[in-house]
């Protein structure tokens, strides 16, 4: 039985395959990230427009790039640290500009974005340190006075999805505040690739299990073999965590991870919505525009985040 595309999906595949493909693993990374990022930037297009300040984020031992997303600039809104995707190897705040302005309007609340630093130049902790650090900015004041800082979330996708969730264990367990919320969108949060959405999806829908395993070994490094808790939170410890939105692509090789996280926030005791996404693929946020059940994602998570603020 073929898997059910949604149409509007289906559309975006067939002008994919019909552009010659790029094995980016087999590229130089600066060239594999300046082809990867100028595919992603494109999507941007007709993003709501809004006010955007961009913002030197200090983290030891760097200065990151930050971009804040105010719909209402001089009205102090909540915020939301969104921390993008990219397999920890590709991304920045230009590549998911579209979908953190889609989340601000959603959501009327400002967005504040950040460059981690990526591998495999720069590997686990490094990334999730970078996150930390700027998680701490955001709620430093530094973001301005029309910037609430005492209502909070995360959101991320994809590799963002699990830095947002290692980064609240790591503050919990350093006693430190956690978000009202979280939303998670079609994260990776362990390193198995044995899955039967690996099985089913693993070719043919953008994301491949191949490219996975690379993006994975990217993160970890010498670690990939042994991987600490953080690197890989499915198999954390999750008790005490803030109630989570969940999602996953119906497409995507990566859809069991966050149908066995919402087993294990369940046995946790943590409460979750978790919403299956039929018909499309991994990565589909950026194509909101095009893509009615992306845009209804984007809606459905900026409503349960402001639900919580």
């Amino acid at each position: 039985m073929s898997a059910f595309i949604h149409p509007q999906m289906a559309r975006i595949l067939a002008v994919f395959a019909a552009t010659p493909g790029v094995d980016l693993k087999a590229l130089p990374i600066a060239e594999a990230r300046a082809t990867s990022d100028a595919a992603s930037i494109a999507w941007n297009e007709g993003a709501p427009d809004m006010p955007v300040r961009e913002i030197a984020v200090p983290v030891d031992g760097a200065s990151l790039r930050g971009r804040l997303y105010h719909p209402k600039p001089g009205t102090a809104l909540p915020l939301i640290v969104y921390v993008h995707g990219g397999g920890w190897t590709f991304g920045s705040v230009d590549t998911h500009d579209g979908t953190m302005r889609t989340l601000a309007a959603a959501s009327g609340c400002a967005v504040f974005g950040f460059d981690y630093r990526l591998a495999p130049e720069h590997p686990y902790p490094i990334p999730l340190e970078d996150t930390l650090g700027a998680i701490a900015f955001g709620l430093s004041g530094e973001l301005g006075a029309d910037v609430d800082t005492r209502r909070w979330a995360l959101a991320g996708d994809s590799a963002g999805a699990t830095l947002a969730l290692a980064a609240m264990i790591q503050r919990r367990d350093a006693g430190l505040a956690l978000p009202a919320t979280a939303a998670l969108f079609y994260g990776c949060y362990a390193p198995d690739f044995d899955t039967g959405s690996h099985a089913r999806f693993g070719e043919g829908y953008i994301l491949t299990t191949a490219n996975m395993r690379w993006y994975w070994r990217n993160y970890l490094g010498a670690a990939f073999d042994a991987p600490p808790s953080l690197a890989t939170p499915l198999h954390a410890d999750l008790a005490g965590l803030p109630s989570l939105y969940l999602s996953a692509c119906g497409l995507d090789p990566l859809a069991d991870d966050t149908i066995r996280l919402a087993d294990r926030l369940a046995a946790a005791g943590v409460a979750f919505r978790y919403d299956h996404v039929a018909g499309v693929v991994h990565g589909c946020l950026r194509m909101s525009r095009k893509l009615a059940p992306a845009q209804a994602m984007i809606d459905a998570a900026a409503a349960y985040i402001t639900e919580r603020l």
